[in-house]
């Protein structure tokens, strides 16, 4: 087969393992179950065909798509919902996955036959939740937003724990002279500087964005992810923690006023399916189906100890002081899937040159694979069961476009309505608004309104304002609302500068 041929060959396999993984994503909302399960199957199915067992590929690429993951989840959570379970997210983060990995530590040296600091090793490595997998099969139901908000935390600052035990676990083995309390340092260390640089890009980044202009709307998206990325890189180079500055960093992105959110948000959204489906596919070409049986009844019988006694523990524990019930703390426990991390930290033992590592790496498949079909298809029965879960919500779609001719200094402002509002019942003329700035559409429910002078702004609206971009703050204030101790407030606005081109206004929140 001449290159030619070859690149053609590789370039038609790419398209139909994405084609595959988008139509995954339909057998799997249908089943209840995380994608990630299909992407496996298909990649075990490939193996078959194709031998590949390049783990640096497998970790680079893996990397790559934690950081796209956790920019996408950090972005996407709010602030106000997570403040009040922040204490008991960091709980759960630190103080579970030490609980956690030392109860499945310890198992697998009874059950893998492996020394103790090969057991705890391995523990770290599955010690943590992986949000993409919880969420996706979340989604569609209505649960109390304190366990969502608890679990959206969770997973996505629990990360870096088990990367530092992980690694400092293989130091250990290697180096068994290491100082104890000189790791607990460092990784005091490592979440500092961890915590800092993620503020410190997060607020350089919104800077950036909102303040360039680029000609093209679609080089937004780019931008934000490739601060994410060097965010990751540039901590990670000082011995920072690389995956909880890019959490930290789209917290802060995620929760300021920022140019084409929407447009940022929903290339998120679509890279890191794409990033899923190549990570996990190449996960299960990694697996050779031959080294299975013999790995089988531990990697389960493992599997069955951390959904029922170390996942229990950790949760039970963590969140011993936290006001949650019985019940959320049962469906808190269930929901912690293994996903995206595990498989990344399964490949350090086997680029260190441990000699358990494709050992660790075959029953860290088995791991993921049954949590990912057993309590990802029971989840949301549970939920039901426990009476913690509702209908499915459904959301409301604005269907404007903003055409726009040439360079322009105005924007659009994309405000929802909220309770407490001083405008709520007013009409659209009773508004101090400047000359240069005009209401273009409002959003009622299904419906789009067009604006007029009388009509009467109501509690639930979404208003497109079209204005300068010097009249920002004059807008804010405008449509500002009052707390309980009558202190003006700034509502949530979304920024959408005019281009040459012509982006989506976001949906309805």
């Amino acid at each position: 087969m001449d290159l030619t041929t070859l690149t053609d060959s590789i370039i038609i396999l790419l398209a139909s393992l994405l084609l595959i993984g988008v139509f995954a994503t339909k057998f799997s909302s249908r089943f209840g179950l995380p994608a990630l399960v299909f992407f496996i199957a298909v990649g075990m199915l490939l193996s078959r065909f194709i031998y590949f067992d390049n783990f640096f590929i497998t970790q680079l690429v893996g990397t790559f798509a934690l950081i796209v993951i956790l920019f996408e989840g950090g972005m996407q959570t709010k602030y106000n919902t997570i403040k009040p379970v922040i204490s008991s997210a960091l709980s759960l983060a630190t103080l579970g996955v030490v609980l956690t990995t030392a109860v499945i530590g310890i198992s697998a040296v009874y059950i893998l036959g492996v020394s103790l600091e090969e057991g705890l090793l391995f523990g770290a490595i599955v010690g943590s939740t992986d949000a993409a997998a919880v969420f996706s099969v979340l989604g569609g139901k209505n649960i109390k937003e304190r366990i969502t908000s608890t679990l959206e935390a969770e997973s996505g600052s629990n990360d870096p724990m088990a990367v530092f035990l992980t690694v400092s676990l293989i130091e250990w083995i290697g180096h068994s002279d290491h100082d104890l309390l000189l790791l607990i340092l460092s990784f005091f260390l490592e979440m500092g500087l961890g915590l800092l640089f993620g503020l410190v890009f997060g607020w350089l980044a919104v800077k950036v964005i909102n303040n360039i202009n680029f000609d093209s709307s679609g080089l937004y998206p780019v931008i934000a992810v490739a601060f994410a990325i060097l965010t990751y890189g540039v901590t990670a180079v000082i011995h920072g923690s690389g995956l909880l500055a890019v959490y930290v960093m789209a917290l802060v992105l995620g929760n300021s006023d920022l140019t084409y959110r929407q447009s940022i948000l929903q290339f998120n959204k679509g890279f890191g399916w794409i990033m899923q489906i190549t990570m996990f596919t190449l996960l299960g070409l990694l697996v050779f189906p031959a080294e299975l049986p013999g790995i089988m009844l531990p990697g389960v019988a493992l599997s069955m100890v951390l959904m029922l006694v170390a996942r229990p523990i950790g949760v039970y524990v963590s969140l011993l002081f936290a006001k949650f019930s019985f019940k959320e703390k049962t469906l808190i426990s269930w929901a912690g899937l293994r996903g995206a991390v595990p498989i990344v930290l399964a490949t350090y033992p086997l680029m260190s040159g441990l000699p358990n590592g494709p050992l660790f790496f075959n029953v860290v498949f088995f791991v993921i694979l049954t949590s990912a079909i057993i309590q990802g298809a029971t989840i949301s029965p549970l939920a039901e069961k426990l009476g913690l879960a509702g209908e499915s919500g459904t959301q409301s779609h604005s269907l404007l476009e903003l055409v726009a001719l040439g360079k322009t200094k105005s924007e659009i402002n994309h405000l929802h309505i909220h309770a407490g509002m001083k405008i709520i019942g007013k009409e659209l003329q009773e508004l101090d608004l400047p000359k240069e700035v005009l209401v273009t559409a409002v959003i009622r429910g299904e419906q789009i309104v067009t604006p007029r002078g009388n009509t009467i702004i109501e509690e639930g609206d979404t208003l497109y304002i079209l204005g300068p971009k010097a009249q920002r703050e004059k807008i804010k204030t405008i449509f500002s609302f009052h707390d309980s101790a009558n202190a003006p407030v700034v509502p949530d606005v979304e920024l959408i500068p005019g281009t040459p081109e012509s982006p989506k206004f976001p949906s309805k929140k």
